[in-house]
């Protein structure tokens, strides 16, 4: 999840809000679990 990559998870939630990042917590869950590079893409843009 977020936190292996040194960020929170609701600060995590609250970054995409602020980016107006569309992707809900399944999708971002399914990334997490089954593409992780995508996923450490989508913490890397919010950071």
């Amino acid at each position: 999840g977020a936190r292996q990559y040194g960020i929170s998870y609701s600060q995590f939630i609250g970054k995409l809000a602020a980016k107006n990042v569309g992707l809900n917590r399944k999708v971002l869950a399914d990334l997490a679990m089954n593409h992780p590079e995508a996923f450490k893409a989508v913490i890397d843009t919010v950071k």
